[in-house]
């Protein structure tokens, strides 16, 4: 998909990415040191991205339910409008001192997140079968704008006030406003109409099937350790006593690392298959997890980041590949629903449980518990191919 030939609803979503992109990187960059600053316990740090990735979880299915049943448009202006609260409501948290308030908004944050998550399947509906992973993987790729955006707000904006970081949300609430505005126009192709019980009938079948469990395995794996690693990182190195600034730019390194493979990612699917690029990203997670292990210095934190990141891309995004392969078009949104909120309830574990395990056994344990789950996906995958050749299958792609 050339520059000069995107499609405007490409490009718009793209765009979108970037701006909603931006305010998921200021909750990462700053969730877990808000939440150190607030929490009654030092355990509790990471909770406020804990609660952010709850929402994530709780949003996917309502908003699968409403993007069927009336449109993306209508779901991407709640997530904005939930965006919006979000930024208003940690904004008031913040100058109140209330953890417990700051939390509330994560939630709102995390529901704003899932439905900025969905660009990716957005984006497929936009244009033409052959075109989908380039699709897929160009408006991901409006996340380099986000890893730039998100943590440069964050450094110019958290000591504009008495109370730290009580701008940067309101900043983020500007955005998301922003970000509404570049939604509406967003068009998309019709979809065949099919009858309430062959519909859910097709969807049954599609979750039992090695190929969609698999693939959602990948995508949990590749998207919990990277969430993993990431929330406890900023803190991890706040407690080493490395600088604020640092922090912010090792985010800023790990979110451009994360989403700038992605101007490329879809071209790689399409040549070597969604299998391959889970592969090398997987591989990439778990030389992410080595480094983290072998040193607490500002270049492992930077280093593992980065390498995290363009695993993150690899692996996420040719699962989210594989998933499109799973369904019709009919069926997508509730589908990737289904997906997308088995990704982000296990998310919610591996973030709730990084905060307690840094605080408890460092840094170091908490790299390592990275590879274990990214070889049992590993394992699937190869399962997967293995028995796809036993049977004489159609080849994954």
């Amino acid at each position: 998909m050339s520059r000069a030939r995107i499609n405007p609803n490409v490009f718009r979503l793209t765009v979108a990415q970037a701006l909603s992109g931006a305010n998921s990187v200021v909750v990462y960059a700053t969730g877990a040191i808000i939440g150190n600053m607030l929490a009654p316990n030092a355990a509790l740090a990471t909770l406020p991205i804990s609660v952010f990735v709850i929402g994530m979880a709780l949003a996917t299915l309502p908003i699968g339910h409403v993007a069927r049943r009336w449109g993306r448009t209508v779901a991407f202006m709640i997530g904005n409008g939930c965006g919006v609260l979000m930024g208003a409501l940690a904004a008031y948290a913040l100058a109140l001192g209330s953890f417990t308030l700051f939390c509330v908004a994560m939630l709102f944050g995390g529901a704003y997140a899932a439905v900025v998550l969905t660009f990716r399947f957005a984006a497929a509906e936009c244009v033409e079968a052959q075109e989908r992973p380039k699709a897929l993987s160009t408006v991901l790729a409006g996340g380099v704008v986000a890893g730039v955006l998100g943590p440069q707000l964050v450094s110019a904006t958290m000591s504009l006030s008495s109370h730290a970081y009580v701008v940067t949300y309101l900043a983020a609430t500007a955005v998301a406003a922003l970000s509404a505005c570049v939604l509406i126009g967003v068009r998309f192709n019709p979809l065949p109409v099919q009858s309430t019980r062959q519909t859910a009938g097709s969807i049954s079948a599609v979750v039992r099937h090695p190929r969609f469990i698999i693939a959602m395995l990948c995508g949990v794996v590749s998207y919990m350790m990277m969430n993993f690693m990431m929330t406890s990182a900023p803190l991890a190195m706040e407690l080493c006593g490395i600088a604020r600034v640092h922090s912010n730019t090792g985010i800023e390194m790990h979110v451009i690392a994360m989403y700038a493979p992605s101007f490329f990612t879809g071209r790689l699917i399409s040549r070597f298959g969604a299998p391959m690029m889970i592969q090398c990203g997987l591989v990439l997670i778990g030389l992410a997890a080595l480094v983290g292990m072998s040193g607490m210095a500002i270049g492992n934190f930077w280093l593992a980041l980065v390498l995290l990141g363009v695993g993150w891309n690899f692996g996420f995004l040719g699962a989210s590949a594989l998933v499109l392969t799973c369904h019709t078009p009919e069926d997508g949104p509730k589908v990737q629903a289904v997906n997308d909120f088995v990704v982000f309830g296990t998310m919610v574990v591996g973030s709730f449980l990084s905060g307690g395990l840094l605080d408890a056994f460092g840094w170091t344990v908490v790299s390592g518990m990275i590879l274990p789950p990214a070889l049992l996906a590993m394992a699937g995958l190869l399962w997967l191919q293995r028995r796809q050749r036993m049977v004489h299958a159609q080849p994954l792609s």
